[in-house]
C-alpha cells in the first residue's frame, strides 16, 4: 500500500514544506498590512440646493450641478421667505468631489459604489415629523466620462423610489434637528464612468405624498467605493495564486490516475475544493477594467459562497472519514453525509437567495433595496443573524468531530506497542503530522467563520444603520484569504498518492527490517480499495494486531 505523501515524505521534506507555506501566509498578512490600503473609502457630500426655473419639471435632459459650465442657480432653505414651491427644489450631488483644489475623477479599479442618504430636518411647533414616515424621492443618476464637455451629461438609471423615515428629536426648540435614520439609497456593481451626478426632488404628485417628512435643509450624501490601492493587491494575490493552484491541481489528479484504483471520496472532494478554489481565484475583475460590468457583486458573491459550501462540506467529509466507523460500505460516497452536507446546503440557498432578492433585482434598477421596507428589513436581518447562528453552530460541530478523531486515534495508539517497529514507528510519525494538519484545518476554519461573520456585518452596517465600531484592516483580509489558498495547497500535495515503495534489499543487514515491512505490508485480500492512506485503515479496521 502507498499511502500519500504525508505518510511517506521524510521528515527534513515537510519541515522544507511547512516552512514555506509558513512563510507563504506571513506574506499575505504583511502585504495586506503594510502594501494594501483600507478596503474601502467614503466620502461624505453635501448636497447642493438648485431652483429649477423650467417649465417642463421631469425634463430628462436637464440636469442641475453646481461646478462646471451651466451650473444651476443655488438657494438656501432655511430662507423661509423665498417663493418656491416644491417641485422648485432639486438636491444636487456631484461625485466624487474635489480635494485640496483638485478635481477628481473615478477609477475602474474601484469596482463599485454606494450612496447611502441622510437629512437634516429642522423642528417646527407647525410642522411636527412623525417618528415614521414615508418619504418618496425622484432619483436621477448620470455620468460622464474624461473629454466630455462639463455640461453633456447622460442619463445613467432613473426610479421613484419610497422609503421609511424614522426620526426623533432631543428637545423640541427651533434651534435642533431631528435625529433621522439613514437611507439606502443606491448600489452600483461597477464603475465604468470617470464622474457620476445624482439628483434627488420630493415629489408631492398627491395630497400625502411627503406631507408628514417635515421642512427638509439639507441632505447629506454618504458614498461608500472600495479602494483602488486595495483592488489592484488584492487582483495581485489573485493572478498569482490561480496558476498556483491550477497546476498544483492538475499534478495532484494525474497522480490519482496512475494509480490502479478509482479515486476514493476524499481525492474526489479535495478535488472539488480544488476547483471551487480556482473558481475564487479567478482575477475575473480585469475585464471590469475594460467593460461595463454590473453584474461583478453579485458574481462575486456566488463565486465566494460556491466556496465556502465546497470548503464547509470538505471540513464535514475530512473529520468523517477519519473517525470510527463500523460500517465502511458507505464510505465511497456522501450517502454517509447527507445530513452533514443538507444543513450547509440550506445555509448556502438561504444566502443566495437572499442576495438574489438584493443584487439581483440592482442589476436592473439600482436604487432598489430589500432594507426599505419593515419586512424586507427584518427578513434581511434574519438571514443574517441566522447565518452568523449557523456558521458558529457548525465550527462547535466541527470541533466536536476533530475532538472524536483525536479521541479515536488515541484508542487506537494503544495497540502500538503490540506492532513490530517498522509499522509502530511508521503510523506514530503519521499520526503526529495528522494532527497537525487537524490543527492547522481547526485554525483555517475559526478564521474562515470569523471572517464570514465579520463580512456579514460590515456588508450591512450602512443599511440597518447601526453604529457598529468595527474596524477591518487590509491585512485580515488578505492573510485569510491567503490561509485559504496556503491551506488547500498543503491538502493536495500532502493528500496526493504517494508513489515511493519500501526498499527491497537482499543485503543481510536488512533482513530483519525486510521481514518486518511484509509482516506490516497487508495481504491483496486485506487492502481496501476505499481507503486514501494508511491511516484511515489504521482508524477503521479492528485491532487485531
Amino acid at each position: 500500500m502507498t499511502g500519500t505523501i504525508i505518510e511517506n515524505l521524510s521528515g527534513r521534506k515537510i519541515a522544507v514544506l511547512v516552512s514555506f507555506l509558513f512563510l507563504c501566509q506571513i506574506a499575505c498578512f504583511l502585504i495586506g498590512g503594510l502594501v494594501a490600503p483600507v478596503p474601502a473609502n467614503a466620502q461624505i457630500i453635501l448636497g447642493t440646493v438648485c431652483k429649477d426655473t423650467t417649465t417642463m419639471k421631469n425634463d430628462t435632459t436637464k440636469w442641475f450641478y453646481n461646478r462646471g459650465k451651466g451650473k444651476c442657480e443655488v438657494i438656501d432653505l432655511r430662507d423661509l421667505h423665498q417663493d418656491l414651491s416644491e417641485t422648485d427644489i432639486v438636491f444636487a450631488f456631484q461625485m466624487p468631489t474635489p480635494r485640496n483644489g483638485e478635481t477628481l475623477d473615478y477609477s475602474r479599479w474601484q469596482q463599485n459604489l454606494i450612496g447611502v442618504l441622510q437629512t437634516d430636518i429642522r423642528y417646527n411647533s407647525m410642522m411636527v415629523v412623525k417618528p415614521r414616515s414615508v418619504i418618496t424621492i425622484d432619483a436621477r443618476l448620470a455620468y460622464r466620462n474624461k473629454g466630455d464637455p462639463e455640461d453633456a451629461w447622460k442619463l445613467y438609471t432613473q426610479s421613484v423610489e419610497k422609503r421609511n423615515l424614522d426620526c426623533d428629536v432631543n428637545l423640541q426648540t427651533e434651534e435642533y434637528l431631528y435625529n433621522c435614520s439613514a437611507i439606502p439609497l443606491f448600489e452600483l456593481g461597477s464603475l465604468h464612468h470617470d464622474y457620476y451626478l445624482l439628483n434627488i426632488r420630493l415629489p408631492v404628485d398627491t395630497p400625502d405624498m411627503n406631507a408628514n417628512i417635515g421642512h427638509i435643509e439639507d441632505m447629506w450624501l454618504t458614498v461608500i467605493n472600495q479602494n483602488g490601492g486595495f483592488t489592484k493587491v488584492w487582483l495581485s494575490l489573485k493572478t498569482v495564486f490561480f496558476p498556483c493552484i491550477v497546476c498544483i491541481l492538475i499534478w495532484f489528479w494525474r497522480r490519482i490516475h496512475l494509480l490502479q484504483r478509482k479515486p476514493v471520496l476524499l481525492e474526489k472532494m479535495l478535488l472539488s475544493l480544488g476547483i471551487a478554489l480556482c473558481f475564487l481565484n479567478m482575477p475575473l475583475e480585469y475585464l471590469s477594467l475594460i467593460f461595463d460590468l454590473p453584474f461583478m457583486l453579485l458574481l462575486g458573491d456566488i463565486r465566494q459562497g460556491v466556496f465556502y459550501a465546497m470548503l464547509f462540506s470538505f471540513w464535514l467529509v475530512f473529520a468523517g472519514e477519519h473517525m470510527l466507523i463500523q460500517d465502511t460500505s458507505a464510505l465511497s460516497s456522501l450517502n454517509q453525509y447527507w445530513r452533514h452536507l443538507s444543513a450547509v446546503a440550506m445555509g448556502c440557498i438561504s444566502l443566495f437567495i437572499f442576495d438574489m432578492c438584493e443584487r439581483g433585482v440592482q442589476l436592473r434598477n439600482p436604487f432598489y433595496s430589500i432594507w426599505v421596507t419593515d419586512m424586507g428589513t427584518n427578513m434581511a436581518l434574519t438571514f443574517i443573524i441566522l447565518a452568523g447562528i449557523c456558521t458558529g453552530i457548525y465550527f462547535l460541530f466541527l470541533c466536536y468531530m476533530i475532538w472524536q478523531v483525536f479521541k479515536n486515534i488515541s484508542t487506537k495508539r494503544q495497540s502500538l506497542p503490540t506492532m513490530c517497529s517498522v509499522r509502530r514507528l511508521h503510523y506514530e510519525g503519521t499520526i503526529y503530522r495528522f494532527k497537525f494538519l487537524m490543527l492547522a484545518t481547526l485554525l483555517c476554519a475559526a478564521m474562515t467563520v470569523i471572517g464570514f461573520i465579520l463580512g456579514q456585518v460590515a456588508e450591512g452596517q450602512w443599511k440597518w444603520d447601526e453604529n457598529l465600531e468595527l474596524e477591518y484592516t487590509s491585512a485580515f483580509f488578505t492573510g485569510v484569504y491567503g490561509m485559504w489558498n496556503v491551506y488547500i495547497f498543503a491538502l493536495l500535495v500532502l493528500y496526493a498518492p504517494s508513489h515511493k515503495r519500501w526498499p527491497v534489499n537482499e543485503n543481510t543487514s536488512d533482513t530483519q527490517n525486510l521481514r518486518e515491512e511484509m509482516e506490516f505490508s497487508p495481504l491483496p485480500s486485506e487492502r481496501s480499495t476505499s481507503e486514501i492512506s494508511s491511516l484511515t485503515s489504521f482508524i477503521r479496521k479492528a485491532t487485531i494486531d
